[in-house]
Parts: structure tokens; sequence; C-alpha cells
């Protein structure tokens, strides 16, 4: 099972919506960098690299990141279905459980590669800024941009990668959800279009009081609020287990 899941990870890399993607967010902490409104935008100035992670999540997580894991996750089924190999790949001796549950685990680890390669390559636009000690804040602490006092780089680095991580658990539900529209629907497109619908209807549905507790787009920046990581990672792992056994169950029943 083990060595599946490290085939289908590899496939998964070889896949053109997939390295668009880590290519994107390799690319758009270094165009945030360079970008003249950022005074405007966000009212700053930058005094230091280890504020330039917190734009390119701040950027990234409000759409790109999302459209990412839902086209990526699409085609790790998607692909298959498209070039015709899905069906001798369930000849062999694989359960069809063990087959799409390999799928999953692959097309969950694709936001962590994501948010991976976009703090990589933040870390890398900051190095001109300076990646010392500062006064000030990264963004994704206490006191936001503004901090509150001296910042030591050690300090400023637990900050942006528990940001990172976060960010990276708050995309799984996607990558669950729009891998089981991949099952549903046996198609790329649809299942990335379905998946992304779905968010853009939730974050509509915070009109309703009463339902954005149990959104999950309500936690799309957990990162920004660790202290509410117990409600909000408890509800992410509902949603993403609860898609990712719709996927199983669907796959099952489903004639291919």
């Amino acid at each position: 099972m083990f060595r599946f899941v490290g085939w289908e990870i590899v496939k998964m890399l070889h896949l053109r919506s997939v390295r668009l993607g880590l290519a994107a967010a390799f690319v758009l902490p270094i165009i945030w960098t360079l970008a003249p409104g950022l005074k405007q935008v966000y009212g700053l100035v930058l005094v230091s690299g280890w504020q330039v992670p917190s734009l390119a999540l701040l950027a990234g997580m409000e759409f790109l990141y999302p459209f990412l894991i839902a086209m990526a996750a699409a085609e790790v089924l998607g692909s298959e279905i498209s070039m015709g190999t899905l069906k001798p790949l369930l000849l062999r001796p694989l359960s069809r459980t063990r087959f799409i549950a390999a799928k999953l685990i692959a097309a969950l680890a694709y936001p962590f590669m994501v948010l991976a390669a976009s703090l990589l390559a933040s870390i890398l636009a900051g190095l001109p800024h300076g990646l010392g000690g500062f006064f000030g804040g990264t963004g994704l602490g206490e006191g936001g941009f503004a901090g509150v006092g001296f910042l030591s780089a050690g300090a400023a680095f637990a900050e942006v990668l528990r940001a990172y991580v976060f960010a990276a658990l708050t995309l799984l539900p996607i990558a669950a959800l729009s891998l089981m529209f991949a099952v549903w629907f046996s198609s790329t497109t649809a299942a990335a279009l379905g998946a992304i619908a779905t968010v853009l209807l939730m974050r509509l549905l915070i009109a309703f009081p009463g339902l954005k507790p149990l959104l999950l787009t309500t936690y799309l920046d957990l990162y920004l609020h660790p202290a509410d990581w117990a409600m909000g990672l408890s509800l992410l792992f509902i949603y993403t287990v609860g898609f990712g056994l719709l996927a199983v169950l669907l796959f099952e029943r489903k004639d291919v």
C-alpha cells in the first residue's frame, strides 16, 4: 500500500495542473515583493524578509491556493479516466478501496507541497530585506505587521511555519471534496468547478449566523487565528474524512 501511495504521488507530480500549481505558488511571493502598491493595499512598507511569507499567504489563500488544490485533486483521478488507464489499473490485484484511498492520500499531500513551495520562495524573496530580528511583526502573529516590539529571527520563523502548516491543513477538505466530485462526475473540469462552486457557495452562506461556525470556509483563515485551532481543526478533519469516505463509497459503486 505504501509503495502504491508513493507511486501515486510520483504520478501526480507529472500532471500539468500540479506542476503549474507548484510554479504559481513559487512565483507569487516573488511578484508580491516587487509590487509597487503594497502600501496602498496593505498599508505596509517591508522592513523584514519575514513579512514576505504573510503577503503570499494572504493573497494566495483568498482564491488561488484553493483553486490550485481543487484542480490538482480532480486531475489525480480525472487524468486516469481521460487517458483510458483507469480500467487496466482496476484489473490489478488491488481493491477499489485501496486504489481510491491511495489517490486520496496523494491529493491530501498536495496542499503541503504547494505551501512548502510558497514558503521556500517567500524566504528566498525575503533575503534582500533581511531575515534577522526586527522591530515589527510578520503579519501572522500578535500585532499583525506592526508587531508588539522586537521579534527575533527564530520567533519570526516559528510564526511563519505555524501559519503555513495551518494553511495547508485548511486546504485538505477542498482536496477531498474535489476528488469526491471527480469520482462522481468522472471529469476533471466538472470536479474542479464543483469544488470551487461549493466553496464559493459556503462563502455566501456566512450571511446565516447559525451556519457560519459549521462552514469550512469560516476556517480558511485559521492561520491568522491559531487560538481557534481546536474547533477549526476538528471541523476541518470531519469535512476531510467525510468527503474522503464519500469518494471511496461512490467509487466502490461506480461503473467504470
